[in-house]
C-alpha cells in the first residue's frame, strides 16, 4: 500500500498546482468521504455539504480553488449549481470538476456547456479524480 502512495504522488505531483482547499457537494456520505481521503492525503482542505443549492452559497462565501460536484442531488442538481457559480462574477473563475454516475456522452457535453472544467465518472479511483485535477 504504501508503494501505491508513493507511485500516485511520482505520477501526479500536486506539490506543482495550487490547490488548497476544495469543495465538495455529493448526497452520498461515502462518495464525499472517498474524494475527501484521497484529496486529503494531498495537504489539501476539504469542505463538504449534500446539495448543489448549498455547493452555490458555500462556493461563494468559501472562495474555494476546485468544486467537486454530483449531478444527481436533492435541494438544487449539480447542473443547475454548476450553471449558478459560472454566472456569478465572484466565482465564475472557480473550476468546477463534475463527478456523477451519469456517464452518457450528452450529460458530459451538457457539464461543459454550463462551465465544467472536467468531468469524472462514478465510479471512479483515486487516478481518476488526480487526472482531473492535473488537467485543469
Amino acid at each position: 500500500m504504501v508503494n501505491e502512495k508513493h507511485h500516485c504522488k511520482e505520477e501526479f505531483p500536486l506539490l506543482d498546482l495550487p490547490i488548497k482547499n476544495v469543495l465538495i457537494a455529493d448526497d452520498s456520505a461515502t462518495d464525499r468521504k472517498h474524494i475527501s481521503l484521497i484529496l486529503e492525503e494531498y495537504g489539501i482542505t476539504v469542505t463538504s455539504v449534500n446539495s448543489g443549492n448549498e455547493a452555490a452559497t458555500k462556493a461563494l462565501s468559501m472562495q474555494p480553488d476546485v468544486i467537486f460536484l454530483d449531478v444527481i442531488m436533492e435541494d438544487g442538481d449539480g447542473y443547475h449549481a454548476c450553471r449558478t457559480i459560472k454566472r456569478n462574477d465572484a466565482t465564475k473563475d472557480i473550476p468546477v470538476i463534475i463527478v456523477s454516475s451519469k456517464s452518457n456522452p450528452v450529460d458530459k457535453m451538457w457539464a461543459k456547456r454550463l462551465g465544467a472544467n472536467a468531468y469524472v465518472t462514478k465510479p471512479f479511483d483515486k487516478n481518476d479524480l488526480l487526472r482531473a485535477l492535473q488537467s485543469l
